[in-house]
């Protein structure tokens, strides 16, 4: 019996316990410890490095460079091809005198009013005597001692292909005049490029003259000139070398030629026009263009300045050329200042074509 009652009391402790056990109450947590709010990302936006500008083939600057070294004069020479980033030059960023280089922004400006609707090629026009500039004018036959009505076309095609002096100022007046020229050369972003004061003036100034009505009969104006001293011909054709109221540089002329050829200034109707226009000029068949390979296209612009005693202060050239295979370079050679004959001038000239067309040929 004493035995049942232990057991059942060592029964009931056991109950008991497990009954405590339950009830206990349990442990209290912490409470959560607030983490501090991550402090903001500072990011710094670095700018992305500009994209390295390859180096302009090396084979084809040596050729240059010795062409343009070798020739006696002040001669400034760029080349680019379309496409790519690099210039080839030599004194290419110096202002050097365009001469008649300088009608193709008049011509350009032109087939842009022509684009805006402000008149077209048909339009019918009157020169008369009183429009003659000096020395290369063949229109001046037409108008005679009256007057010659034509049209913009014909105008723009005596001023580009036969590099009429003439036809050229007209059209400049017919856009605005000079002031309106240079508003488009700075509009269109061209750069170092500068137009004078129109053909007439320009002539006048670098022959150590103020320009005279008169003057608009060539033998006039070269008897005034022909009386003035040498060393005021020499002291005015200085001023006009180091300082030319046209003066470009060969980069800025070729970048622009680029982008014509490109179709960034005209519309494409105008575009293929200018082109077509300079592609088949009778000037200077012996500069760039004679070191043209068959099967190239060349479209292209000269420029002449005035002599003295053997001294000429411009002589230029200025294209496009285009391969079979239709990639463009931009060719501009830029003679400022020179006694050289013209063998060596036609020399130089062919030879930095002819080289361009031998580089592509060789990729």
């Amino acid at each position: 019996m004493f035995g049942r009652v232990r057991i059942a009391l060592v029964a009931g402790v056991m109950v008991m316990t497990a009954c405590v056990s339950s009830q206990e109450t349990p442990s209290r947590q912490p409470p959560p410890v607030a983490m501090p709010k991550p402090a903001p990302r500072l990011v710094i936006q670095l700018p992305r490095p500009e994209p390295e500008e390859p180096p302009a083939p090396l084979a084809l600057s040596r050729a240059i460079h010795a062409l343009w070294a070798g020739f006696d004069g002040r001669t400034g020479i760029a080349i680019a091809r379309m496409g790519g980033t690099w210039v080839i030059h030599e004194r290419g960023d110096e202002l050097m005198p365009q001469q008649s280089v300088s009608k193709l922004w008049v011509a350009m400006a032109v087939m842009v009013a022509i684009d805006r609707g402000q008149f077209s090629l048909d339009d019918r026009v009157t020169l008369t005597r009183a429009d003659l500039t000096v020395f290369n004018q063949p229109i001046a036959a037409a108008i005679g001692q009256g007057s010659y009505t034509t049209t913009i076309a014909d105008l723009l095609d005596r001023q580009m292909r036969r590099s009429d002096n003439t036809a050229n100022d007209f059209l400049m007046r017919k856009v605005g005049g000079p002031q309106a020229i240079r508003n488009f050369i700075a509009a269109k972003g061209f750069g170092a490029i500068r137009f004078g004061p129109g053909e007439k003036h320009l002539q006048a100034k670098t022959a150590g003259l103020n320009w005279r009505p008169e003057y608009i009969d060539n033998q006039v104006f070269r008897n005034a000139r022909a009386k003035l001293s040498d060393a005021a011909r020499t002291a005015a054709m200085d001023a006009y070398i180091a300082d030319p109221p046209d003066g470009a540089s060969p980069i800025a002329i070729a970048r622009a030629l680029l982008r014509l050829k490109r179709g960034d200034i005209l519309s494409p109707s105008s575009t293929r026009y200018l082109l077509n226009l300079m592609s088949t000029s009778i000037t200077g068949r012996q500069r760039l263009h004679g070191g043209v390979p068959a099967g190239w296209r060349f479209a292209h612009k000269t420029g002449t300045g005035q002599e003295l005693k053997g001294r000429q202060a411009g002589f230029n050239d200025v294209a496009v050329l285009t391969a079979p295979d239709g990639t463009s370079y931009a060719v501009v050679v830029m003679i400022a200042d020179t006694r050289t004959t013209l063998a060596k001038r036609f020399e130089l000239m062919q030879g930095i074509s002819a080289t361009v067309a031998a580089y592509h040929q060789q990729q």
